[in-house]
């Protein structure tokens, strides 16, 4: 499967969190093969989970289903920017690429605030790749949920 399909996958698994009233964020983690293991959006009201990001959930499916907690050689579509909690649990599941959408100058810890792969405590710094194409969908499904919240 190539990036863009993957990402669409991650997109709508963000519109179904955002159905359920969770921010409209998905994940979508595939192996070397390009075989899809496992997909997810927020569950964070849903489980009462304040660590139920679509990174963690997936990340937490893929290492149970392979049986293994290193999930090398694989690859995470998400369509925000990951925060630090989950880029630290990319890092520690040894994921080999992290492709995402929309940037999170406000939440981000990729290429915003900490920059958890560029710190020297970083052990493990996988290929980070940003799907300009998508991010515009992913930005507009958090705009549109976002503001529906204020009025």
């Amino acid at each position: 499967m190539t990036d863009e399909a993957v990402m669409m996958m991650a997109l709508k698994e963000a519109e179904l969190a955002g159905a359920r009233g969770e921010v409209p964020v998905g994940a979508a983690l595939t192996d070397a093969s390009g075989d899809l293991l496992a997909r997810a959006g927020n569950r964070i009201l849903e489980l009462r989970d304040p660590t139920a990001h679509a990174e963690i959930l997936v990340l937490r499916e893929a290492a149970l289903r392979l049986g293994n907690e290193r999930l090398v050689d694989t690859t995470l579509y998400v369509t925000l920017e990951p925060c630090a909690m989950c880029a630290g649990a990319i890092s520690l599941a040894r994921v080999a690429r992290l492709v995402f959408a929309a940037a999170d100058p406000k939440g981000g810890a990729v290429l915003h605030g900490p920059t958890f792969f560029a710190q020297p405590t970083c052990h493990h710094r996988p290929q980070v790749v940003r799907l300009l194409d998508q991010s515009e969908a992913a930005g507009t499904l958090l705009k549109t949920f976002f503001r529906a919240r204020r009025t």
